[in-house]
């Protein structure tokens, strides 16, 4: 069983929902980036998504648009982001970790290479946004050899016979884009979204997870109450840019935040035992 099944496992036996930040590796600087795991574990985070900052990030909005352009200006590679889970499971061999990003910079390295490295770094998952389920055949097989997770997106735009191959295929958990748009777009329709989630689980076992439009507590145990797993984003890169040049107070600053959710998704979680 991989490191993400056995969270979701953990947290099922205890009636509890994963909570799921994504801050984007390198943002504002590399240095940071590893205290910054640390302070999200402590805060509640039950799995880490690690974004791997590119150039062309299609799928994301300005928020974490930005936060990719600070992390290549410091010449933050795929590299050495797996250089930056190294050295967090120094300390943690237990959270999850997923990679997220776009296939290019996985591409210049080669699939095999990747997986190896990824691998040995202790990389649970990944996701790549620009990879269809259905052109991922090799891509799939070379993460399944190597006890790597492949995550897939389903979009509220997504038919139901996509969602059967999406399912077919996903590793780990699924995760549901909440909003047409990208990240930090709109806010979520919670009973639009409960209706994809009925759907989803006529298809799958697998835990489901839902983020994009997740702002605060209140949010958060909102999802939590038709989901498996809530992700959270760019209002935590948000607050990570506000804290650019007070780099000594950005991970207690950022899992505040974050603890503010976990605290809300608790209570949901113990009201509804």
């Amino acid at each position: 069983m991989s490191r993400i099944s056995q969270c979701f496992e953990n947290l099922k036996a205890d009636g509890q929902t994963a909570l799921i930040p994504y801050v984007t590796a390198g943002d504002p600087e590399p240095w940071v980036t590893v205290p910054l795991l640390h302070a999200l574990v402590d805060a509640g985070a039950d799995i880490i998504e690690l974004g791997i900052p590119f150039s062309d990030p299609m799928c994301d909005g300005p928020v974490i648009q930005k936060a990719c352009e600070r992390a290549l200006k410091n010449d933050v590679s795929i590299k050495h982001v797996l250089e930056m889970v190294k050295k967090f499971r120094e300390k943690n061999s237990d959270t999850p970790i997923v990679l997220m990003g776009y296939a290019n910079p996985i591409e210049a390295i080669g699939y095999e290479k990747f997986a190896e490295l990824a691998k040995q770094a202790g990389v649970d998952g990944v996701l790549t946004v620009d990879v269809p389920p259905e052109e991922s055949t090799e891509f799939r097989t070379i993460m399944d050899a190597n006890g790597i997770d492949t995550i897939y997106l389903v979009a509220p735009t997504t038919s139901a016979e996509r969602m059967a191959t999406i399912a077919s295929f996903a590793r780990g958990f699924i995760y549901y884009v909440s909003i047409k748009g990208v990240t930090g777009a709109a806010a979520l329709d919670v009973a639009e979204v409960s209706e994809k989630m009925a759907q989803l689980r006529e298809l799958t076992t697998l835990p489901l997870g839902v983020g994009f439009g997740i702002r605060d507590g209140k949010s958060a145990a909102a999802v939590s109450e038709i989901a498996d797993a809530v992700v959270v984003g760019s209002t935590l890169v948000r607050c990570i840019e506000e804290h650019a040049e007070r780099m000594d107070e950005l991970p207690a600053a950022v899992a505040g935040l974050l603890a503010e959710m976990r605290h809300a998704i608790n209570a949901r979680d113990l009201a509804s035992a």
